[in-house]
């Protein structure tokens, strides 16, 4: 067979996933409340159920991902143990229990001549979720995709095609016992990296394209997607220790921030400390980084400090490093940490420290981030710590979602009128 006809093959496939997926789509708009929950608690018991399988299937990525020298980040995120899988099922619980957000009505106004106007919430239509080595990611999308009505494609990366092979088992059982259409949630059962650029162009088909993985991954989608993108391309989230900080929580919130998982897109990657407090708090807080692992880089003031902190340059600043590693800039005041964020972060999410009402009130207001926190380490940045049971992604788009993307950054609103045979005069 040749290179073309295996293209050709690729792109057949697609489309069939494409035109299976708007059929399921039409279904899904009409699918009851109650048969969508019901379908997440099946898929719930029965990972509960095939735990032992599952963990037998990820234990094939991993040795395949080990032989092939991934990171020991990205092995971190394929892993499927029992607190993954715990984690899956209460996610799943958690979107089951939640309100539909379908076909809910917002506020209705009426016109003089008594003609009422509102607005409906109604799924997106086919969504298609490309990621890379996270099999939770292919429960997660399933779960919101289906519960806010609309059909999904899961295309996952192929260092974890066992396991999510093994999860998509799970869903089309789900599906199957609470008689929704198969094709609601269809993952894709090819490694072929051509399909992702097939997909990406099914305009006819999918109506978004939400991206989770790497910024080249991200890069490369931005450039050559026609579908429309809900995506964020890294996660330089900062952390500032303002003059006005509770020492204590300064040093738990920063430590955990870094050390919860360095592989997380919520892991804080830069600590901002104010001039004031840096002498007497850096090296707490430098010390139990440094026994947990952690590489500390620093500009020249933070140096003087910790004199066996590497020196830090410019690329630190810009850089996302999912790893054990942390960038340290000590800064006069809050307008300067606030400056610095603005140039360098990516707008994810970004946290001050501090007991000062008006710096925390300022913070909040003037970064430009999807989430902006006061006294929390960044990695509470997840869709599930926001209540929304699980996130499709986290959003850095200004339009049409920003911030962790859960049921109703999966809706969008139509207008709905209602009158008794009024006439435009």
């Amino acid at each position: 067979m040749t290179e073309h006809d295996t293209h050709a093959d690729t792109r057949a496939a697609m489309q069939a996933y494409g035109r299976r997926a708007r059929a399921a789509a039409r279904l899904m708009r009409n699918a009851s409340g109650r048969a969508k929950a019901a379908a997440l608690l099946a898929m719930a018991e029965l990972i509960e159920a095939r735990a032992d399988t599952l963990k037998q299937e990820n234990a094939r990525d991993l040795e395949a991902g080990r032989n092939s020298g991934l990171a020991d980040a990205m092995l971190d995120r394929l892993t499927l143990n029992d607190k993954a899988l715990a984690g899956m099922v209460n996610g799943l619980r958690q979107i089951a229990a939640m309100d539909d957000p379908v076909g809910s009505l917002g506020p209705t106004s009426i016109r003089p001549n008594g003609m009422k106007v509102a607005q409906m919430r109604v799924p997106l239509g086919v969504i298609g979720i490309i990621y890379e080595s996270r099999p939770n990611v292919t429960i997660d999308a399933a779960a919101l995709c289906l519960k806010s009505g609309n059909a999904t494609i899961l295309r996952g990366g192929s260092e974890a095609f066992h396991s999510n092979q093994a999860l998509g088992a799970i869903i089309q059982q789900g599906l199957a016992q609470a008689g929704l259409p198969a094709d609601a949630v269809q993952v894709v059962d090819t490694t072929d990296r051509a399909a992702v650029g097939e997909m990406i162009t099914l305009t006819e088909y999918i109506d978004v394209i939400v991206p989770r993985g790497g910024k080249g991954l991200i890069a490369r989608l931005s450039s050559e997607a026609k579908v429309p993108l809900i995506k964020h391309l890294d996660g330089n989230c900062h952390i500032y220790i303002d003059k006005a900080a509770d020492p204590g929580k300064a040093h738990d919130i920063v430590v955990n921030a870094k050390t919860y998982r360095f592989g997380i897109c919520g892991a804080v990657e830069t600590l901002l400390v104010h001039a004031d407090i840096a002498a007497s708090q850096l090296p707490g807080i430098a010390a139990t980084l440094v026994s947990k692992g952690v590489e500390l880089r620093g500009c020249e003031r933070t140096r003087a400090i910790l004199p066996t902190t590497l020196p830090a340059t410019e690329d630190d600043w810009l850089t996302e490093y999912l790893e054990p590693i942390l960038a340290i800039r000590i800064v006069d005041n809050l307008d300067a940490a606030i400056a610095h964020i603005e140039r360098y972060s990516s707008q994810h999410t970004e946290s001050i420290v501090t007991e000062d009402l008006a710096a925390a009130a300022r913070f909040q207001r003037e970064v430009d981030s999807s989430s902006v926190y006061v006294n929390l380490p960044t990695c509470f940045a997840d869709g599930f710590e926001y209540g929304l049971g699980a996130e499709i992604g986290i959003s850095t788009n200004r339009l049409h979602a920003r911030g962790p993307v859960g049921l109703e950054g999966l809706t969008t609103m139509k207008w709905v009128l209602t009158g008794e045979g009024q006439l435009r005069g």
